[in-house]
């Protein structure tokens, strides 16, 4: 799902190379009654806070745990994950921004051993909720020009 993030359309392109099927809808756009249909959802980042956004984006999140569906969230969509299940976030103690390598530590359909990524945040996941059936977690969201990273993937 598209919150608006710029890079959204690096999102869109990383998935049509790996020839993944998917279907690309911006927040407001979103049918919540035929979520039913996806088997997994991608949460992208955003680029300012909005009601409804949040509002529907926690509700594909408790769709998808509840059907055990996969999700990804990125950046923004990590954290909405998080607070919808009970976690938390806080302000970063100071602004991350530059390139990071990531080593993912389960295999996925997406990413897999290690991975340059660009951060860029303000706010981090400072606890997880006690629910949370996390199979991967780095606590800081990333999105790049060049990968696909994710903060939380469910299974």
């Amino acid at each position: 799902m598209d919150n608006g993030s710029s890079y959204t359309k690096n999102l869109v392109n990383f998935l049509t190379k790996k020839e993944t099927k998917f279907v690309d809808q911006k927040f407001d756009q979103v049918d919540l009654l035929n979520i039913g249909q996806f088997n997994s959802f991608i949460l992208s980042g955003r680029r300012k806070n909005n009601q409804k956004m949040n509002a529907i984006n926690s509700q594909i999140i408790k769709h998808a745990v509840s059907e055990k569906k996969s999700l990804l969230g990125i950046c923004y969509g990590a954290e909405i994950l998080a607070l919808t299940l009970g976690g938390t976030i806080r302000k970063s103690p100071k602004s991350v921004q530059g390139e990071e390598i990531i080593i993912t530590e389960k295999e996925n359909k997406l990413c897999q051993g290690k991975i340059n990524a660009y951060e860029s945040h303000n706010y981090e996941i400072s606890q997880l909720g006690n629910h949370l059936p996390v199979s991967y977690t780095h606590l800081r969201a990333h999105e790049t020009l060049r990968y696909l990273v994710c903060r939380l993937l469910l299974e």
